[in-house]
């Protein structure tokens, strides 16, 4: 009997699993995510889970980790302070393609340097100017290092890497390390974020793999890859960017695993994002462009997921201009009031008392702060520095925290670095008021509700009579926005070109009428022509409306709450590796290598060299981090032109995958 442990890090709440032979779900269980130390609510879930089950830590045979860490702290904005040396491009190409943004305002060197698309260099590497950047800017936490041309010839990537790693010990991500295709500037951006994963990342790997031991567990840890497969704890130290929709994509293998659905949308909800993806003919779609996560387009292979700000806990906002008022959410989270109230009750419902006592609503009633328990803030400005101090460890009401509108910023600042955590108003809080829910404190979250529902609007009317009316709108308008994500979604799957974006067309008036069931002198209808499977613990809560709305058969499977946790165990351990050949003149055809250009005469030899190599890095790293069993695939996707009547070579594209099931778990 193989007993497989499976474990996912949610933005709210850690899951575990074990499954019994790849057949059958044996246990499972819920614990709180521990921002601060994720190591904690793993240990809890793991125990939990071996207590249901009844067995001894050293009858796990696998363990295996998804997380939603990555994809969170994209959408969120944090992460480590990075620098960037950008060799060989021009300083406009910041602004021009989205760096600036991924940067945030940390240090970044465009210098001279790079090579050509043959692979030869363009201009000498400007180490002096490398050097005096690295010299001027201390306390970066990871560095990101693209060249023009990487892909052809990485020489300067690698020379540039030796001195800062010579220099200053931080780790180091290359960009050409992350995809050999070509756009430098994007193959930046997903350098950037790498680098700013990387101490995170770790910190996580590390606590968790401290836990198994601590609790008995001997078997080697696996991290689930943002398209679905496994890669070893050490691969994901190195390359964290590639855990991005990791949790997500562990979501979609444990929803076929679980309906054995050959097609279907899968939406999961969470409590920071809610993710779409499609599986068509058995399988995950691949984003051909590379997964988007946070606003950015980055160059890793990953599922076809649509990632939205919308979760359990997405922050409540109401719309207080028109003469209608109403609720949107998202995209940031915050901890549900109903939470922190259990947290530390006697200053919440002081706060909220005082606040339902006043004759106005304040503006940043029902909102509060404290510092996440464990983190070091250190590289702070003065005025974060006054909040961090203001703090302590108490929990404060924001009016009492802010007293100046310049201290917004700064506490914005703060939420991004994961020092401080806010909380508010949120769907988790409407249904402890609705009733669905009774996990933490619900009288606090009516409170806070009633105060939300003294809000006015443009008529001079309260938003709402009673908390139970404002905690419907909320739960609506998450049935809503989440229903537009799944239109969205598949207007966009869709192969007819309708000549209007997928967004406008989810929210195209035809598209709402067709869905209420129009009848006039126009019969409209409208629907989503394909199931829906829905995941995530408060699946059954919410999606059961979703879809009545979209009038689609709504598929809540048993274990739809853990479902990315099995998703976790029941994957295979996979790695690709690919290379490029090119023709830079009649007759000769250049293999570019991670040690530099070969040139051959003959298109077969060099497309076999490149073959050969790449396998045999492909089977040996796969190998290396313990499958058995290896499988390999290789994609040869050559590009020829016709002059003259002739086929000539102009590029070719060789891909090898290798891939296995883990080795322990059939032990």
């Amino acid at each position: 009997m193989a007993l497989a442990l499976g474990v996912d890090t949610g933005g709210t709440y850690t899951d575990a699993v074990l499954v019994r032979d790849e057949t059958e779900v044996i246990a499972s269980a819920k614990s709180l995510t521990t921002r601060a130390d994720l190591a904690i609510g793993v240990g809890k879930a793991i125990s939990a889970v071996l207590t249901q089950a009844q067995v001894s830590p050293e009858q796990i045979s696998m363990a295996s980790l998804s997380t939603t860490l990555a994809t969170n702290a994209l959408v969120e904005g944090q992460g480590g302070r990075v620098a960037l040396v950008y060799i060989g491009f021009w300083e406009g190409d910041l602004e021009k393609h989205g760096l600036r943004d991924a940067l945030k305002g940390d240090p970044a060197l465009v210098v001279a340097g790079g090579h050509t698309h043959a692979g030869t260099e363009a201009r000498p590497l400007d180490v002096q100017a490398i050097e005096a950047f690295l010299d001027s800017n201390s306390g970066v936490s990871g560095f990101a290092v693209a060249g023009q041309f990487a892909t052809r010839n990485p020489a300067h990537e690698l020379e540039v890497a030796r001195i800062i790693t010579d220099r200053t010990g931080a780790p180091v991500t290359c960009s050409h390390h992350l995809s050999a295709k070509l756009n430098g500037p994007k193959r930046a951006v997903t350098a950037v974020l790498n680098a700013r994963l990387i101490g995170m990342i770790d910190r996580l790997i590390g606590r968790a793999q401290d836990q198994l031991v601590t609790l008995g567990i001997s078997a080697p840890m696996m991290v689930v890859r943002g398209d679905g497969a496994l890669m070893s704890a050490e691969q994901a130290r190195d390359r964290p960017i590639e855990t991005i929709l990791s949790g997500p994509a562990a979501s979609i293998v444990g929803a076929r695993w679980l309906t054995g659905a050959e097609n279907a949308l899968v939406s999961d909800i969470g409590g920071t994002t809610t993710d779409v993806a499609l599986i068509r003919d058995g399988k995950p779609a691949i984003d051909p462009e590379g997964a988007r996560v946070g606003g950015f387009r980055t160059m890793v292979e990953a599922v076809a997921m649509r990632t939205h700000g919308l979760g359990g806990d997405s922050q409540v906002h109401v719309v207080t201009e028109g003469l209608g008022g109403g609720i949107f959410l998202g995209p940031r989270r915050v901890l549900p009031v109903s939470l922190i109230a259990s947290e530390a009750p006697d200053e919440v419902h002081t706060a909220l008392d005082a606040q339902l006592r006043a004759p106005t609503v304040g503006e940043h009633d029902t909102r509060f702060a404290r510092l996440v328990p464990g983190v070091h803030a250190e590289g702070l400005g003065a005025r974060e520095t006054a909040l961090v101090d203001r703090l302590g460890q108490k929990v404060l009401p924001l009016s009492d925290l802010l007293k100046t509108r310049m201290e917004t910023g700064a506490l914005t600042r703060l939420v991004d670095r994961g020092i401080v955590q806010v909380s508010g108003v949120t769907p988790s809080d409407a249904s402890h008021v609705l009733g669905r829910l009774d996990a933490w404190d619900a009288e606090a979250a009516r409170k806070a509700l009633e105060l939300v529902a003294r809000k006015r609007i443009g008529t001079g009317d309260m938003l709402a009579a009673t908390p139970d009316l404002v905690a419907q709108m909320i739960v609506d308008q998450l049935t809503e926005q989440t229903s537009l994500t799944l239109l969205e979604t598949a207007f966009s799957e869709e192969a007819e070109d309708f000549g209007v974006l997928a967004p406008d067309l989810a929210r195209h008036v035809l598209t709402r009428k067709g869905l209420a069931g129009h009848r006039g002198l126009v019969a409209l209808d409208a629907a989503l022509n394909v199931d829906v499977i829905g995941l995530g613990a408060s699946a059954p809560s919410y999606y059961p409306a979703v879809g009545e709305r979209l009038r689609c058969r709504m598929i809540l499977p048993e274990h739809t709450g853990v479902a990315n946790a099995i998703g976790a165990v029941v994957g295979r351990l996979t790695l690709r590796r690919a290379g490029t050949v090119t023709a830079p003149s009649e007759g000769r055809y250049r293999v570019h290598l991670e040690d530099g250009p070969q040139d051959f005469s003959d298109s077969d030899e060099a497309m076999a060299l490149l073959e050969s190599i790449l396998r045999d890095e492909a089977e040996g790293e796969v190998r290396g981090a313990g499958a058995e069993d290896i499988r390999v695939i290789v994609d040869r996707d050559i590009r020829t032109a016709r002059i003259e009547a002739q086929e000539v070579f102009v590029e070719a594209m060789i891909t090898v995958e290798a891939s296995g099931r883990p080795r322990v778990a059939s032990d």
